[in-house]
């Protein structure tokens, strides 16, 4: 049972909007006696507060090359993800603790997220993780995690300007470069996306080619289109954060992994069962609640929603948004 201190800290956590201001609010602390007190909050405490999952989230990205640097960047990139997905998408408060919950559980207390010494900080330094996506851009490198992480630690650095210190720059910089390539093949000259910073037509693009991959991969599990989500939302995020050079020096890598996606299940891909047909939607309180606390995995609950909740805002009323919506739960 969340204490009422602890709810509102973690609807803070993941929304930004705290729910101590910065002069004399105070918040009601439950004690298990039953009694409660006042307790004051600084401007500081209430700012670090909005930026909880996100410095989590850049610790993980940038500690996660000395450990396990795929599955733990996939843990960082998912704390970041939750972020947003619920100061921009996931208003329910209820949906909101339970994810503050899940994201508590299972990786806000592990050695990954612990925070780094205090350092001067260098906002500058940030460009530096947009030259090392560039620098490999053409390559496919693992179904794109590469433009993955490394959009969702510039935007969150960006936010959280005080969080980007050479240590972290440095790791997520080391993460970037870790990635090696994935079924790099030539990609097919007849596909050709709109451009990264045409926001509607691009994400019309991505989620149609997001559709078509579910019904390929019926029984061989969605990470294909659950990916094409993520790695196409990556480069139109860059773009419209200003970045669009970055996006775009993406762009053969982003048609490689869809002419791979267009080519089906290859022998090499494993079966894997598919999930269960529901209405309820990660927008939903029911569908966080119902969620096992261990359930979360390596953070593609998260991603997947941002990701595609993001892409249909900016593809805008069409049809290819109800068609996602209606098979949604393939990927969720």
């Amino acid at each position: 049972m969340l204490s009422r201190r602890k709810f509102h800290l973690q609807l803070a956590a993941i929304t930004g909007s705290c729910s101590f201001s910065g002069n004399s609010s105070n918040a009601e602390e439950t004690h298990t006696n039953g009694e409660t007190r006042d307790t004051e909050a600084s401007p500081e405490s209430a700012d670090a507060a909005k930026h909880r999952l996100l410095k989590l989230g850049l610790n993980a990205l940038a500690r996660s090359p000395s450990m396990s640097y795929f599955a733990d960047g996939h843990r960082g990139a998912a704390l970041i993800s939750a972020h947003y997905l619920c100061s921009d998408y996931v208003h329910d408060p209820a949906a909101q603790a339970r994810i503050a919950e899940l994201l508590d559980l299972n990786y806000s207390s592990t050695k990954l997220c612990r925070d780094f010494p205090k350092e001067k900080t260098d906002p500058d330094a940030i460009q530096r993780i947009g030259e090392a996506l560039a620098a490999r851009g053409d390559t496919l490198l693992q179904v794109g995690h590469n433009a993955i992480f490394a959009m969702l630690a510039i935007k969150a650095f960006r936010l959280d300007p005080e969080s980007a210190t050479h240590q972290r720059v440095d790791g997520v910089c080391e993460l970037i470069n870790k990635f090696t390539p994935w079924r790099d093949i030539a990609p097919d000259p007849e596909i050709d996306p709109p451009s990264f910073s045409d926001e509607a037509a691009i994400s019309q693009f991505i989620l149609t080619e997001a559709s078509e991959a579910i019904d390929r991969f019926v029984g061989f599990g969605q990470g294909f289109s659950g990916h094409m989500m993520t790695f196409g939302h990556a480069l139109v995020e860059l773009a419209s954060m200003g970045d669009e050079h970055w996006a775009e020096s993406c762009r053969t890598a982003f048609c490689k992994y869809v002419t791979v996606t267009r080519q089906g299940p290859s022998k090499e891909d494993r079966r894997i069962k598919d999930h269960l047909a529901t209405k309820l939607r990660p927008v939903d309180a029911s569908y966080w609640q119902k969620r096992p606390d261990r359930s979360v995995g390596i953070g593609h609950v998260f991603k997947y929603p941002y990701a595609y909740y993001d892409l249909a805002k900016r593809a805008g009323d069409c049809e290819i948004v109800k068609t996602m919506e209606a098979k949604a739960w393939h990927v969720f």
